[in-house]
């Protein structure tokens, strides 16, 4: 994260995990500043919640739910943390997070590095106010993978005003086998299962790949429907490597994110938003950077976007910017809500090649 005055250019003279380290400790004890009061235009009733606007904080940024009510404080309208798993993990060795500076990207393989369940769970216990998610993942050791995304719905339904299970992440070997039709449709028989048996009953989300074939979309959508997902977050970093790549690091290993994400992830997002057919709401996510992308999101199917890349490469200004973008769109057009934006540029982002 990009700091103002004499900060800025030490933080960024670090490594990226040592600066976003450094950037966690620094909210910590930030003075915290009231919200900005949001145009009410862009509140969004979705999923049985009412966030204050669509502008949500990505799952990545923070892992451990250290920061969860700073980073609302920073006007956001929700934060998802994690992705956590069960036990206490390390992680893929470092490096393992690379800034593409002149591509406005970032390559990761991080490996779900987290302190686990309970730290996470006890902190949330303690929560402020406004709407958290919670990312859950599995340890990649884990004897039983789909038991672990069990533990995390059960674990955090009491602390979380929604649950997200990522099996789309590229830097756990074989996570993304769970996407596949047959292993997919288990897995979200479980949670739905273990969702309905915990009280208080939360949404479900799925967080899916930018990288599905066609037919691999249908299948999720399929299963989604089928089994009573309440929704997907489309989506999570790719393992493509566009030629148009200038940075040194372009050929690193690990999920792209930023700016060369936004097309794919664009496309793939309008996609099942016309396969859904409305059924269950969408967030949008992967390279929302300025007002005109997060718009574009909205226009190919999704309710709520989210962000994390284009903060970490500049700054918090970022989100102020964006709902502000957003307010005068929709001042402009007329609207009542932003509401009336979602899918209404679906079919040409689905046909974009």
């Amino acid at each position: 994260m990009r700091l103002a005055g004499i900060a800025r250019p030490l933080i960024e003279l670090l490594p990226p995990e040592t600066a976003h380290r450094a950037a966690i400790e620094g909210l910590k004890i930030a003075p915290r500043r009231g919200v900005k009061p949001c145009d009410p235009r862009l509140a969004v009733d979705t999923l049985g919640l009412m966030f204050p606007n669509p502008l949500g904080l990505a799952a990545g940024f923070d892992k451990n739910a250290e920061v969860p009510g700073a980073m609302l404080k920073l006007g956001f309208g929700f934060v998802e943390v994690g992705t956590l798993t069960p036990r206490p993990q390390a992680g893929n060795p470092r490096p393992r997070l690379f800034r593409l500076r002149e591509d406005g990207a970032v390559i990761n393989r991080l490996g779900f590095n987290n302190r686990g369940y309970e730290a996470a769970r006890l902190r949330l216990a303690r929560r402020p106010g406004g709407v958290i998610g919670v990312n859950v993942g599995a340890n990649k050791d884990a004897a039983d993978r789909m038991a672990d995304y069990v533990l995390g719905v059960k674990a955090f339904a009491p602390v979380a005003d929604y649950l997200t299970i990522n099996v789309s992440s590229p830097n756990t070997p074989g996570l993304r086998d769970l996407q596949r039709r047959d292993a997919l449709d288990e897995l979200v028989a479980r949670l739905v299962a273990a969702r309905d048996e915990t009280e208080p009953r939360r949404p479900l989300l799925i967080k899916i790949a930018p990288d599905l074939h066609e037919g691999g979309l249908d299948d999720i959508v399929a299963v989604a429907l089928a089994r009573k997902a309440d929704g997907l977050i489309v989506s999570n970093t790719t393992v493509a490597r566009p030629a148009s790549l200038r940075s040194r690091h372009r050929d690193e290993a690990g999920g792209l994110s930023g700016r060369p994400l936004f097309e794919p992830s664009t496309r793939i997002l309008a996609r099942a938003y016309l396969a859904l057919g409305g059924a269950m709401p969408l967030i949008g996510c992967g390279g929302v950077e300025n007002a005109a992308t997060a718009l574009a999101k909205i226009e190919a199917g999704a309710t709520l976007v989210q962000l994390y890349t284009s903060l970490a490469l500049n700054g918090v200004g970022v989100v102020e910017e964006i709902l502000a973008g957003l307010t005068e769109m929709v001042r402009e057009r007329g609207l009542s809500s932003v509401a009336e934006l979602t899918g209404t540029r679906a079919a040409y982002w689905a046909g974009r090649p």
